[in-house]
C-alpha cells in the first residue's frame, strides 16, 4: 500500500489517495490518534471512487468519527474497460431503456463484476486494517451484490448498510442466507432501474435477525440526506 497524495480538509478530515498493485483507493481518516472503526464505502461499478455522492457520504461518515475506504476495482473509474464490459453495459442501459427482459445481459455482466473486486476490496480491507490509527470493527455501505459477497466471504465485516437494487446476480441472492450480521436497507420506492418487489425478496432473503428497512419515494439517485445520519447511528449502535 503506498499513499500518493494527501490533504487536511475543513472539517479536519484527512484524506489520503492510495495504491496497491494497480488498484487505486482514497481513505478518509477523522482528527485525532485513537484507533477508530472503519467503513469499506463501494460505489456501483462503473462510478469513479470520486464521484460526488460517495465523497460527500465518505467525509460525513468520516467527520462522525469513522475511518472510510474505497477503491476504484477493475474496469471502474479510470481503470480500463474491456470492448466487451463496455458492450455489456450498452446493451444493458439499452434494454432497460426499451423495457426489455435484462436478466441474462445482468447476470453475464455483473456477475463476474462482483467476482472480480471482491478479492481487491478483500486485500484493501486487509492493508487498511494493518494502519496504527484503524482498529476496527469493519462496517461496509454502499453497492448491495458487492456487500453480500463480502459479508459472506470475511467475518470481519460487523454491520453492512446496503442501497438495495433488486437486480442482485443469483449467486449473491444465495449468498445472502449466510449474510447474518446487522443490516440497514435503503430502498428507493420508485427506482427507475430496480424492481421493487425483488428488493423486498432479497431483504426477506437475508438470513439475520438484525434488518431495518428504509422505504423512501424517489428514484434510484433520490435517497435522502437523513438516511446517511441515520447510517451513522446504525453503525453507532454496531461498531462501537
Amino acid at each position: 500500500m503506498r499513499f500518493t497524495s494527501e490533504q487536511r480538509l475543513d472539517d479536519g478530515v484527512r484524506e489520503r489517495e492510495f495504491t496497491l498493485g494497480e488498484t487505486p483507493g482514497t481513505l478518509w481518516t477523522p482528527p485525532g490518534s485513537t484507533p477508530v472503526p472503519l467503513i469499506l464505502m463501494a460505489h456501483n461499478n462503473g462510478l469513479p471512487k470520486a464521484d460526488a455522492r460517495l465523497v460527500a457520504r465518505a467525509r460525513y461518515t468520516a467527520a462522525r468519527g469513522y475511518a472510510v475506504a474505497t477503491v476504484d476495482a477493475a474496469g471502474c473509474g479510470d481503470r480500463p474497460r474491456s470492448a466487451a464490459d463496455e458492450q455489456a453495459r450498452a446493451d444493458l442501459r439499452r434494454a432497460m431503456r426499451a423495457g426489455e427482459p435484462v436478466d441474462g445481459i445482468f447476470e453475464s455482466f455483473i456477475g463476474p463484476l462482483v467476482e472480480n473486486a471482491a478479492p481487491e476490496w478483500l486485500a484493501a480491507l486487509d492493508a487498511v486494517l494493518a494502519l496504527p490509527e484503524i482498529g476496527g470493527p469493519v462496517g461496509y455501505s454502499g453497492w448491495t451484490a458487492l456487500g453480500i459477497r463480502l459479508a459472506a466471504l470475511d467475518p470481519r465485516i460487523a454491520a453492512a448498510c446496503f442501497f438495495a437494487g433488486g437486480y442482485v446476480p443469483l449467486a449473491q441472492r444465495e449468498e445472502a442466507r449466510r449474510v447474518t450480521v446487522p443490516l440497514l436497507l435503503l430502498l428507493q420506492w420508485d427506482d427507475e432501474g430496480n424492481p421493487r418487489q425483488r428488493a423486498l425478496d432479497l431483504f426477506d432473503a437475508f438470513g439475520g435477525e438484525q434488518k431495518t428497512l428504509h422505504a423512501n419515494l424517489g428514484g434510484h439517485t433520490g435517497t435522502p440526506w437523513f438516511e446517511l445520519e441515520d447510517s451513522c447511528r446504525f453503525y453507532d449502535r454496531h461498531l462501537r
